[in-house]
């Protein structure tokens, strides 16, 4: 994440840096106008360029994966790159603002002269220009909304559809405001393909395109609720299903209405189409989500993706596992896919964290599927019986590889842990975050 946005704002800011040290000097323009002119340029494009990305990664692009780690990474970079567009359009905004504090403390003389434009081109930049200010004041709202995390995940759905609109505005604010010299500098090359690709994005999401590809229809054929905030969801899926591999995950939409949410596959491939979800009531959708299922209901499930994939480990490593809660949904499906051929399973310390082993429905169903797997070695920490699971518990993860799905609190404890205790491994872990 961190990679390719720096390399995206170091491409920015070289075009821009070429355009600059292309342009010839006005002596007659004092050198505080000279800087604003710079930085305003410079902001903009900043924050086009990471909307942009935004843009293209809301398409859910399979193709980009691997380089980046996983969906639930692309996600992440997506939200990130997001705010960031954000943050650098309000210092455009304030740049921009700064104009009078110039005018008061140093004068309007040696100002940046205006390009010469007249017309209808005049028109459309001052509409440009409107656009843009509106589109900035809405994202501001949008990324105060988005961080407030008291506020409820639909409604915040709702109104993050307005994203790709909010971006054509900004689109068109940059098009027709950039300065005229980009066009003939890479500056305006890097422009033209950063606006390409992001409208790209927000024409897909507007026309409701994204992920179209990868969904397939089906109906759930059973529903059971193992405990009194989980329930399990069988579906069968109709043509269109590309299969998927154990630790994956989809989008699945029960209710058009309400749209789709991800959810870890929790069943083995078994090539007939079928594929199971365990669904734990912890946000306000999922937790009214069992009252509103019934067999024989349409559902539509988009994917598979993610890289928490049992093919991915590296044999010739330790592998240490741990699940979190109803993050032991993706390590169902490892266990499940290798019944059939037991001598493939690696020589994995499972380790499952649960408040209390003896009240959790999924203790029994680890115990049978591990009898089978004597390379498996499971180990259950029940809270209530006093185990919890703590970084001295992993002595020998030195060098090991980590496999977790769980809660984010255990995992920065284990993280702290190991490093307090001078272990290095390398921890795979999903951030699925969807705000």
């Amino acid at each position: 994440m961190k990679v390719l946005m720096t390399v995206l704002m170091a491409l920015v800011g070289l075009a821009w840096g070429w355009d600059l040290a292309q342009a010839v000097p006005n002596p007659g323009v004092h050198p505080l106008w000279a800087a604003r002119q710079s930085l305003l340029t410079l902001s903009g494009f900043l924050s086009v360029a990471l909307m942009s990305l935004a843009m293209l990664l809301a398409t859910r692009p399979v193709w980009l994966e691997t380089p980046l780690g996983g969906m639930d990474r692309i996600y992440r970079t997506h939200k990130w790159a997001g705010i960031l567009a954000v943050v650098f359009a309000a210092l455009h905004w304030l740049v921009e603002m700064s104009s009078d504090i110039l005018k008061a403390t140093i004068g309007r003389a040696g100002r940046v002269p205006k390009e010469s434009i007249n017309g209808f081109l005049e028109m459309l930049r001052d509409l440009a220009g409107d656009m843009g200010e509106w589109a900035i004041y809405s994202l501001l709202a949008m990324l105060a909304v988005t961080l407030w995390k008291r506020f409820p995940y639909r409604s915040w759905r709702v109104l993050h559809k307005a994203m790709p609109v909010l971006y054509l505005m900004l689109a068109f604010h940059a098009a027709l405001l950039a300065p005229q010299d980009y066009w003939q500098q890479p500056a305006g090359v890097v422009l033209a393909l950063l606006l390409a690709t992001g409208v790209y994005g927000a024409v897909r999401s507007l026309l409701g395109s994204i992920g179209r590809s990868r969904t397939a229809t089906g109906h759930i054929v059973a529903i059971e609720h193992p405990a009194s905030n989980v329930t399990t969801v069988r579906c069968h899926l109709h043509s269109g299903w590309r299969g998927h591999r154990p630790g994956q995950f989809a989008f699945v939409r029960f209710d058009d209405g309400e749209g789709a949410h991800p959810f870890t596959i929790a069943s083995a491939d078994q090539g007939n189409n079928t594929v199971s979800f365990q669904i734990k009531a912890l946000g306000d959708y999922t937790g009214t989500l069992a009252q509103h299922l019934r067999v024989g209901q349409t559902v539509r499930v988009e994917g598979p993706y993610g890289r928490f994939d049992l093919a991915r480990h590296n044999p010739r490593a330790r592998q240490i596992w741990i699940a979190g809660g109803i993050g032991v949904t993706p390590f169902l499906a490892w266990l499940e896919s290798l019944q059939t051929h037991p001598e493939q399973a690696p020589t994995a310390e499972f380790h499952y964290c649960t408040r209390d082993q003896q009240g959790d429905p999924f203790v029994p169903r680890l115990q049978a599927l591990c009898a089978m797997l004597p390379t498996i070695q499971l180990r259950i920490h029940g809270a209530r019986q006093g185990k919890t699971l703590k970084a001295e518990a992993l002595q020998g993860a030195q060098r090991a590889e980590i496999w977790f799905c769980g809660p984010i609190g255990l995992a920065a404890s284990l993280h702290q842990g190991l490093r307090g205790l001078g272990m290095r491994a390398r921890f795979h872990q999903e951030a699925f975050v969807m705000r």
